[in-house]
């Protein structure tokens, strides 16, 4: 998740003092991120620097505000114009087996146990999760939680296969 994207879209629909960002883009992470209110300030920083944002004085309790310009509605238009590519062999657990299968490591059927026990656990949460949000109605929510069970179910299956094939 880019912090940075996050902002633009929360300011593109009205302003915002920092601690409201940090509130909401927590929001928007779900339930396993959270940002550090640290990271929220410096990425203000750099976005009024690249004139994508600006701050046009503070509100009624006395906290500086921050809005999107026009550049900045731009910039966010664009890149939510950009396909994300799938680099699976990027992330984290590929490249840490992979690794793993280069060394020959004793205990690869342990580390994919341990993975698959992780993503287990992971989708009996979100499965909670998204039966909660669909008795709230939160569809938004409940899409991307259903995207997210379905790329855990898709590793799951993944691992089955490299268990199958070690067999």
């Amino acid at each position: 998740m880019s912090v940075k994207y996050g902002i633009l879209t929360l300011l593109f629909r009205q302003k915002h003092h920092g601690y409201e960002l940090k509130l909401e883009l927590d929001s928007l992470l779900g339930t396993k991120d959270k940002i550090n209110p640290g990271q929220i300030y410096t990425t203000l920083d750099r976005l009024i620097r690249d004139q994508l944002v600006s701050s046009p004085g503070l509100d009624d309790q006395e906290r500086k505000l921050f809005e999107l310009k026009s550049k900045g509605k731009e910039e966010l238009e664009k890149w939510l114009l950009e396909p994300v590519p799938y680099y699976t062999t990027k992330e984290d657990f590929f490249f840490k087996w992979s690794c793993a299968r280069i060394i020959h490591f004793v205990h690869e059927k342990q580390m994919l146990e341990q993975q698959k026990a992780m993503i287990i656990s992971d989708v009996m949460e979100l499965t909670k999760l998204k039966t909660e949000l669909l008795l709230q109605g939160d569809e938004n929510k409940y899409l991307l939680i259903t995207g997210m069970l379905l790329h855990l179910e898709a590793d799951l299956n993944w691992i089955n296969q490299v268990e199958n094939r070690n067999r």
